[in-house]
């Protein structure tokens, strides 16, 4: 258990530095100025803007200071958009509201997802099987974007009780929830049932059965966690990509998470705030993948013995 926890940290570690190191220098590469704005601004201030912004040095000199800010004070800088607030600062308020909206969506993801790829399993090649894979790969191609837009229409504004957008009520969270949800339930089923109809095909299944052992007590005693192995081991890094990478949906519906702040850091150009959220990203994805992991070992005798 140790050697895969230390494993895992140092691949976290060499990841997100090459992540890092890759999005300092593709930020800077892009075209244009962080501080142009609709008022053009005196080449004096220009020049006081990017000192203090660490911006007049040459970039091996801004790599390597923001790489020591980071180490050794865990700054991640200003916002050059948002003046006079710190990148963690941001981070730490727009978090807690991507981190509700993406465990309410992986929930739902997982009750519909998991449950649909069972039933596809138990009725291979039946009209059971091909709806739910109709449904699954329908999840797939629709994207939040094209979704989002449909449910306002469609089911927010109809029903007085949810809002077309905005994050005033406790109801609020209900439709991002289920656009971000489809995605993740497409591809839990489609994982579920290959696993499924693999662990059904095995002999100790076939045994079971001659025996006369209940389908239900073959599923869930038998075949449903080795069959859940694949979804979990996808589990991690999607909890991670829906909490970090569900910008598109909060802009949608106006959720105040860190989706808008990374569409921010994008159009005006805001270096320190991109390598901040892309940071951030980084290292959730490695705990993300880290706790799937522990999760396979813990159901899987084979790799707890190994």
């Amino acid at each position: 258990m140790l050697k895969v926890i230390l494993s895992r940290v140092i691949q976290t570690i060499v990841v997100v530095f090459f992540l890092i190191t890759f999005v300092f220098f593709a930020v800077r590469a892009i075209p244009g100025n962080p501080f142009a704005g609709e008022k053009a601004l005196a080449p004096e201030e220009q020049a006081a803007l990017e000192r203090q912004y660490g911006l007049d040095k040459p970039v091996p000199v801004q790599y390597y200071n923001y790489l020591k800010n980071i180490f050794t004070k865990g700054d991640f800088g200003d916002s050059s958009a948002m003046k006079g607030r710190q990148v963690s600062t941001l981070i730490a308020e727009s978090f807690p509201v991507s981190l509700k909206l993406g465990i309410v969506s992986l929930i739902l993801g997982m009750g519909i997802g998991i449950p649909l790829g069972i039933i596809a399993a138990l009725f291979h090649n039946k009209w059971q099987d091909y709806t739910a894979m109709v449904i699954a790969m329908a999840g797939i191609c629709i994207v939040a974007f094209v979704l989002g837009p449909i449910f306002q229409l469609s089911i927010a504004r109809p029903l007085s009780f949810l809002n077309v957008a905005g994050w005033s009520r406790t109801s609020d969270i209900i439709l991002p929830a289920i656009t971000l949800c489809f995605g993740v339930a497409a591809y839990l089923a489609r994982l579920t049932r290959g696993g499924m109809l693999d662990v059904l095909s095995q002999d100790y299944i076939r045994t079971a059965r001659a025996k006369g052992v209940p389908t239900l007590q073959i599923i869930t005693k038998h075949a449903l966690r080795p069959a859940l192995q694949p979804a979990i081991t996808y589990l991690g890094p999607a909890f991670a990509a829906i909490i970090t990478g569900s910008f598109v949906v909060e802009n949608i519906f106006l959720v105040p998470g860190m989706g808008q702040h990374f569409v921010l850091g994008i159009t005006s150009k805001d270096y320190n705030l991109v390598l901040g959220l892309v940071l951030f990203y980084g290292i959730l994805m490695g705990i993300a993948n880290l706790l799937s992991d522990l999760a396979l070992i813990f159901m899987d005798p084979k790799l707890r013995n190994s």
